[in-house]
């Protein structure tokens, strides 16, 4: 492994992680619509106002990371740092949009037939960086290594509807995909995190990784940085930068100082304090990525009190919704309306904003046998914002006459705890597709059901929008979905966080428009320096 210097005084101590999806599910499983054209190019779009690309330099991004077990293998990624290093050095099939719709990466484009349960994908012509081409093969063993029962890697629960024996190359460039029932967002595996494409039989990725993404490999030093450098024969366009180093700072402290000192020219994962005070004051630039965390409280509905869906219902219209959003998150966000996937593809964005309402809180309570409600709010620092929104909470939930005594857990088992334990807890989730957030979360068979939720004819719905191929009537069985979830669900979601960045005044090209785990987050091929 080449050490790579890097001045630890400026970046101290590895205490803090950034995990990708908070509450335990990387998004995934499941899928979505057609296919089509070239990769996006967004992020590098001059009508942005960030005038005309310039090639050369190097910029410096500070992460939190993972201390020395780190690895740069794109299947064991886990926290932001590893899916920012993957993306420079590999490429997925697919990759999630802004609205977290499935967009092509490495395939070119997908089909389905009648029936959807078998896929047939074109991949576009590209190369790794030893010069060999990416064929069906290194799919096909990228994910059989994946789905490997011995090993823990990220994606396997995402490729679980694929059948990999059945699967075959057709040819170089095509695979058929044999799923194991009727998958009609099956783009959305291809898409799933840490579903990386490696070459066939790569094993050593810390020592020479050898990938088909912008950036090819020089070092590694885990737990302090990596240098990658441009990959000029990158299909989607050489990167503008000569070189990109990730630098190791665990401390949002240490972050914001490493950029305000021109230590780092890039800082991952601000916090709304320190934005606001930066924001508009010429130093530093501030980059909001809208939409990207879901923020809010998880009730259990097998148990009670929330067995019964009066007192799910009436905690909904305890909430106020802004005062918990400027409270807890400084006012960085939008605020919720109990679904999940606010403006992203099949969110049911046509149902009234649910409001504060006391009065029918308290008739709703009364009709439960509820009046003197005492119930007890799990919740810990493990995430920005959970102390002082259950505060928050606690506070109007007392107008209407219920008692909230929180408990504070533990940040390292946390969402462990939370997930069959207790009744009321905080959560919160990164982005990832309207039907990864139900596949993973809300079926009877769900390992993170944090809510409990399992419904037999709930299923059936989501059985029914898998196999119906029709993108407007699969929209329509969504929406079905999300309505009996907004009127009885289990998830109280009262925001959705703003993802905040901080960058040098001389970097150019990073999109606005991409939650964190999407496409264009992190995607440093289409920045350049001015």
């Amino acid at each position: 492994m080449n050490d790579v210097p890097v001045n630890n005084s400026h970046f101290p101590g590895l205490r803090r992680r950034g995990f990708l999806a908070a509450a335990g599910g990387a998004a995934g499983l499941g899928a979505l619509a057609l296919a089509g054209c070239a990769g996006s190019g967004t992020a590098a779009d001059p009508a942005k106002g960030d005038g005309k690309p310039k090639r050369g330099g190097r910029l410096r991004a500070a992460f939190a990371g993972g201390g020395a077990s780190e690895t740069l293998d794109p299947h064991l990624a886990n926290l932001f740092a590893d899916a920012a290093r993957a993306k420079a050095l590999f490429d997925k099939l697919a990759d999630y949009g802004p609205d977290l719709s499935a967009q092509p990466r490495l395939a070119s484009a997908w089909e389905p037939n009648a029936g959807m349960d078998r896929w047939k994908v074109t991949l576009r012509k590209a190369a790794f960086h030893d010069g060999k081409p990416v064929t069906a093969q290194d799919v096909l063993y990228s994910y059989r290594r994946i789905v490997d029962p011995a090993k823990a890697f990220r994606a396997k629960a995402s490729l679980e509807p694929i059948d990999l024996k059945a699967s075959r190359a057709l040819d170089e460039r095509t695979i058929e995909f044999v799923l194991k029932r009727p998958t009609a967002e099956f783009p959305n595996v291809l898409a799933a995190f840490g579903a990386y494409i490696v070459p066939e039989g790569l094993k050593d990725f810390d020592k020479k990784p050898i990938g088909s993404g912008p950036f090819r490999f020089v070092s590694f030093a885990p737990g302090k940085s990596a240098v990658f450098k441009r990959n000029d024969a990158y299909w989607d366009g050489a990167p503008y930068l000569d070189e990109l180093e990730f630098v190791v700072a665990n401390e949002e402290s240490a972050r914001a100082n490493a950029l305000l000192g021109g230590q780092v020219e890039y800082a991952h994962e601000l916090n709304p304090a320190t934005a606001r005070a930066h924001e508009n004051k010429g130093q530093i630039q501030i980059v909001r990525l809208r939409n990207s965390a879901m923020q809010g409280f998880v009730m259990k509905t097998d148990r009670p009190p929330f067995d019964d869906k009066r007192v799910r219902e009436a905690f909904f219209l305890l909430a106020d919704r802004k005062e918990l959003l400027d409270g807890a998150l400084s006012g960085a966000g939008e605020i919720g309306n109990d679904l999940f996937g606010k403006g992203y593809e099949y969110y049911a964005g046509s149902l009234p904003q649910r409001e504060q309402d006391l009065d029918r809180a308290r008739k709703l309570l009364k009709e439960a046998g509820a009046e003197k409600l005492k119930v007890t709010l799990d919740t810990s620092p493990v995430a920005a914002g959970f102390t002082e929104a259950a505060a928050i909470f606690r506070d109007q939930a007392a107008k209407a006459g219920v008692g909230i005594e929180i408990r504070t857990g533990s940040k390292d088992s946390y969402w462990k705890d939370i997930l069959d334990s207790g009744t009321l807890a905080s959560y919160r989730s990164g982005a990832m597709p309207i039907e990864s957030h139900i596949s993973q979360r809300l079926l009877t068979g769900s390992t993170t059901n944090a809510t409990h939720w399992r419904h037999k004819d709930f299923d059936a719905l989501y059985q029914q929008a898998q196999s119906t191929k029709d993108k407007k009537d699969r929209a329509a069985v969504y929406e079905r979905m999300q309505r009996r979830l907004h009127a009885e669900g289990g998830f109280l979601i009262w925001g959705f966080a703003d993802w905040i960045l901080g960058t040098a005044h001389s970097v150019r090209g990073v999109e606005r428009k991409a939650p964190a785990n999407s496409l264009d987050w992190a995607r440093f091929d289409k920045v350049w320096l001015a």
